[in-house]
């Protein structure tokens, strides 16, 4: 967790109500600051609980803006300004066949069922299955059943259910996989953390008929990505 304060750990004691308020009053700030624009994307954030997807021991900080601990090897959720800073540029939006490198709590791919609709496509992959069992179950509670969950190394993404629209890899890497870009529609979007003089970029990847360009949105903070294509 490192560049973050974290919180410490301590028995719930805000009430459902509480944290719905919570809910509703941090989508508001999102719009207010110029995360979010979409209101697809927007109703998702309503729509999607945040503080299910949390060790309960995290669930009273389920709004702040720190990235939280999950169950596993430096397994985070990550900041509630995330989720639309990575869907906004994607320009995620209903009907798109969607893949996430890195599965964290399920929450980042339960905003995105949301978004894509039924007629989509949510497909999530976690290399960690201490990881990939605490989402897995938080996904099952919330009643969705739908998403196609792989536990492997997200660097070669899920071929079978490609080609996608929309790609996001949730963790930092030097270089984004082959593969993943190779599963990517022509026309089709990947956002991640690139990692590029030693700074994290938060670059933005287009397919085009003649190759790929990107373009650079902001400096951010992720964990690095696991597996043959890490750091």
């Amino acid at each position: 967790m490192r560049g973050w304060l974290v919180p410490p750990p301590k028995l719930p004691t805000r009430t459902k109500e509480d944290l719905s308020r919570e809910r509703t009053e941090k989508v508001a700030w999102l719009l207010e600051n110029g995360y979010l624009k979409s209101e697809r994307i927007r109703q998702a954030l309503l729509q999607v609980p945040r503080e299910d997807f949390i060790p309960e021991e995290y669930r009273d900080y389920a709004y702040m803006e720190v990235p939280l601990p999950l169950p596993g090897e430096h397994s985070t959720i990550s900041c509630p300004h995330s989720y639309p800073l990575f869907y906004e540029p994607l320009s995620l939006d209903r009907g798109h066949r969607f893949l996430e490198i890195g599965l964290g709590s399920g929450y980042g791919i339960a905003v995105a069922r949301e978004v894509v609709g039924p007629e989509g496509l949510a497909v999530s992959v976690e290399i960690d299955p201490i990881t990939f069992e605490f989402a897995k179950r938080n996904l099952k509670d919330a009643g969705y059943d739908d998403i196609v969950l792989v536990n492997a190394d997200g660097g070669f993404g899920c071929p079978e259910m490609g080609p996608y629209d929309r790609i996001a890899v949730t963790a930092a890497c030097v270089k984004v996989p082959p593969s993943l870009v190779d599963q990517l529609r022509t026309n089709g979007r990947l956002i991640a953390p690139n990692v590029r003089g030693g700074v994290q970029q938060l670059v933005l990847f287009q397919r085009g008929i003649s190759g790929v360009q990107s373009y650079e949105i902001c400096e951010v903070l992720y964990v690095s990505l696991k597996g043959e294509f890490g750091l």
